[in-house]
């Protein structure tokens, strides 16, 4: 086994040491929500993303999306899930993103230094079962190169029947060591 990616033990015992120090978030946030709607504008945004467009990232919190890309709020759909891989649920939201909100374009953000890079998908799901009782019946879409996984993730949406609008789809993997975006080639 590389030593960059984690074993299945690693990951579990590390999961495990940080619930040791959590502590909620969520009253800090509702206090912060209060001072929010003091000054919220966006109550007059369409149903509909201004520009078209749905993005599909992947959940590291490294990654400000809007920020990123000088989006505002009700430009696009974000869809975010681990590694912004293209899975049946990302399909079933481009779904509804397409063909009943108008979207035309869509975007893929991988990222460098991403933790399904560090994953070996075999090992956390035999640690899992043997934990659980129960193997996860989904894949976990673990990658060694974002770049290739982009590839990938761009193929499955040119193949689903589903998703209507394939002529301007791009992918790219952020480079979170300086926040430039590399557009990877189908």
């Amino acid at each position: 086994m590389s030593p960059d990616f984690a074993s299945a033990a690693t990951v579990l015992a590390m999961s495990d040491g940080l619930n040791n120090e959590f502590s909620p978030n969520t009253d800090e946030l509702l206090a912060n929500n209060a001072h929010y709607i003091e000054t919220f504008a966006d109550h007059d945004l369409a149903l509909q993303p201004r520009r078209q467009l749905a993005i599909v990232a992947c959940m590291d919190s490294r990654m400000d999306i809007f920020q990123m890309l000088g989006l505002a709020h009700g430009d696009a759909h974000i869809i975010r899930n681990a590694g912004g891989v293209v899975t049946d649920d990302v399909i079933r939201s481009l779904l509804l993103s397409q063909r009943l909100l108008g979207t035309r374009e869509i975007i893929l953000l991988h990222h460098t230094d991403c933790g399904l890079q560090r994953v070996v998908s075999d090992e956390l799901m035999d640690a899992l079962e043997a934990e659980t009782g129960m193997r996860p019946s989904w894949s976990l879409e673990a990658f060694k190169d974002p770049y290739q996984d982009v590839r990938q993730s761009i193929r499955r949406l040119q193949a689903t029947p589903f998703v209507p609008h394939k002529d301007h789809i791009r992918g790219f993997v952020y480079e979170v060591e300086t926040g430039n975006l590399a557009e990877v080639e189908a």
